[in-house]
């Protein structure tokens, strides 16, 4: 006799050719031990099903339903094979000569649990095949996948903490109100340039963004497996941008897009870093000449910031082909150049001693060509230092470092003709370790936050101060077009995060009183039982496109009316009483100066928009 047997629980087991007593047992004691746990399986699975039929009232979804049937069939299948395995264990007793006597007594003694002997006569006359073993591999898995379905539902038995994850947070009405105001005056700035917008998914396919941020590559979320397409957060708003220009084959465009991206950084939420944030960029996409669409990205950051009131700042500008121009003059060998260039990026937040330090010990350079790159990187200027550098031998030997150059001569003028060059600073401290930059880079950053490249460890006033940043990438459209076509681009990335942070402290600060609504009016009632003519006033306001609430009372108290209408800086009050209905008019109070007087009823509409444009 062969016999086959499978368990899910336990795995496969393959059991030859057996005789004798002895190994009968044993085959009958493993199938019982592996029956029970597989029974045992069955049994948690089904207390997890009436567990989803409480929570539910009662009422199982359809695709439970579905499952639950796929669950009896496992379940028939598997105690099937067990009740026709007992019976070939008789039959090989009764093949021995045993009486009917003795085949009594050998099916009370291989009984595992339960009648078995009723379950062996219904096996005898069963016309049904023993199961196939992938189809019961089949209905286990099933089986354990609702399970795992199911317990997702349960209630967990852990402590739970409510909380946002880290890197993330609520927002109040007060703080979403400072944003909105923000909000506007970049969307307006953008508008004013002839953007036009667009949006793009929040997450990509993983390939978009794999190899496009160099070292921040590791600072992308991933998602799970979907439907065999491998998905990624997005990291930026630059790289979908590039995905959706050569996709839909646009080759000139200008554009703003704000929404949220995501990144596994180390957050510092006082200083405005978080992993989920919002950035608003405007980028300039087509075939222009040289620097033009680069300085009014500049001018626009010039426009946002000191419309902001932020304080003082400066716009840092460098070029990626001076960079590496500066890189080889050092003698940075050429695989490192994009590596270095992601240590000397850190400048803005960290020391050069420690940037030094990473260059030698994480990527191995050689401490001189370190201390070459330290004198490089602590210059800044305007077109002084354009003359100063095309006079440095090593620098002028380089091909790409002279085109660098004569590109930031050219953005320069071009920024004193917008009359921005007071904000400009050129600055070869910037590197930007994105990997997808090609020409001018810049960064706005405010100079109450300025970090000094020579400032020693332990000084409290270095933080960071970086606010915008953005440049110019000519090769992104060309890695996702199919035929490589280039799409010349630039723009810039307000970091949005770090204004509120700097904005919300200094309304804090100050005790600035902020509304965190836009209502104009609130209709007052002076006695009880006038709620439908309160009704119809508000009708009346709405109507007529002005901003009004009113209390959700039939018989609201007038003091609280007014409380109400001070609290949220409301600026009108409609105020009725039985007189004023009577004789058709209302009484008009600015919440302001307490000035009160009667309008005709016919007259209102007019005379509270009248009242408000005096207000603006």
């Amino acid at each position: 006799m062969c016999v086959h047997l499978f368990c899910e629980v336990q795995g496969p087991v393959n059991l030859t050719y057996l005789s004798g007593t002895d190994q009968l047992t044993r085959i009958s004691s493993s199938m019982s031990d592996k029956s029970s746990l597989l029974v045992k399986e069955f049994k948690s699975l089904r207390q997890y099903v009436w567990l989803a039929k409480l929570k539910r009232g009662k009422q199982l979804p359809s695709i439970l339903v579905t499952s639950w049937n796929s669950v009896n069939s496992a379940s028939n299948s598997v105690f099937s094979l067990k009740n026709r395995f007992n019976m070939e264990i008789v039959k090989e007793q009764i093949s021995r000569g045993l009486s009917v006597e003795d085949e009594k007594s050998v099916i009370e003694e291989v009984a595992c649990s339960g009648d078995i002997h009723k379950s062996i006569r219904m096996t005898r006359k069963s016309k049904k095949a023993v199961p196939q073993s992938d189809q019961i591999k089949e209905e286990v898995d099933k089986l354990l996948a609702l399970k795992c379905q199911i317990k997702g539902d349960a209630p967990s038995t852990k402590n739970f903490v409510l909380k946002c994850p880290k890197g993330t947070k609520d927002y109040t009405p007060i703080q979403m109100a400072i944003r909105e105001s923000v909000f506007n005056t970049i969307v307006a700035t953008f508008k004013r340039h002839g953007a036009e917008t667009i949006d793009t998914p929040v997450f990509e396919l993983k390939e978009t963004l794999t190899g496009k941020y160099g070292e921040d590559s590791k600072l992308i979320y991933d998602l799970k497996d979907q439907g065999g397409e491998l998905l990624s957060l997005r990291y930026d708003l630059t790289v979908p941008f590039a995905r959706y220009l050569a996709m839909n084959k646009v080759s000139n465009i200008k554009r703003y897009h704000i929404a949220k991206v995501y990144r596994r950084d180390n957050p510092a939420m006082t200083r405005g870093r978080f992993r989920e944030f919002y950035q608003c960029d405007f980028d300039i996409a087509g075939q222009y000449d040289p620097m033009i669409p680069d300085a009014e990205c500049i001018k626009i950051v010039t426009e946002i910031l000191s419309k902001l009131e932020l304080g003082d700042f400066v716009i840092k500008v460098n070029h990626r082909k001076l960079l590496d121009g500066m890189f080889a003059a050092c003698g940075v060998p050429d695989e490192k150049f994009r590596t270095i260039c992601s240590s000397v990026d850190k400048l803005d937040k960290t020391f050069w001693e420690d940037v030094r330090t990473e260059m030698i010990e994480e990527k191995k350079l050689d401490p001189e060509v370190a201390d070459k790159i330290g004198i490089y990187v602590k210059l800044q200027g305007g077109q002084d230092l354009i003359e100063k550098l095309l006079e440095d031998e090593a620098i002028k030997s380089q091909k790409a470092a002279v085109e660098g150059l004569q590109d930031i001569s050219l953005l320069l003028k071009y920024c004193k003709l917008f009359g921005i060059s007071d904000h400009v600073s050129f600055d070869l401290s910037l590197a930007r370790g994105l990997d997808y930059y090609t020409g001018v880079i810049y960064e706005g950053v405010l100079k109450g936050f300025t970090h000094d490249p020579n400032a020693k460890k332990g000084d409290e006033s270095v933080s960071v101060g970086s606010v915008a940043g953005g440049g110019r990438y000519d090769g992104l459209v060309g890695i996702f077009d199919p035929k490589g076509r280039k799409v010349p681009c630039v723009g810039v990335s307000i970091g949005i995060e770090r204004v509120f942070a700097i904005m919300e402290a200094r309304a804090i600060a100050a005790k600035t009183k902020i509304r965190t609504t836009e209502t104009e009016v609130y209709v007052v009632s002076a006695q009880k039982g006038l709620l439908e003519e309160r009704l119809k006033l508000c009708r009346e306001l709405w109507d007529a496109n002005i901003k009004t609430e009113q209390a959700y009372k039939a018989n609201p108290k007038p003091l609280n009316q007014f409380q109400y209408c001070e609290t949220s800086g409301i600026p009108l009050a409609v105020i009725i009483g039985q007189s004023e209905i009577e004789n058709q008019y209302v009484k008009l109070s600015n919440t302001i100066t307490r000035d009160e007087k009667n309008i005709p009823r016919d007259q209102m509409i007019a005379e509270i928009k009248s009242e408000l444009e005096k207000m603006t």
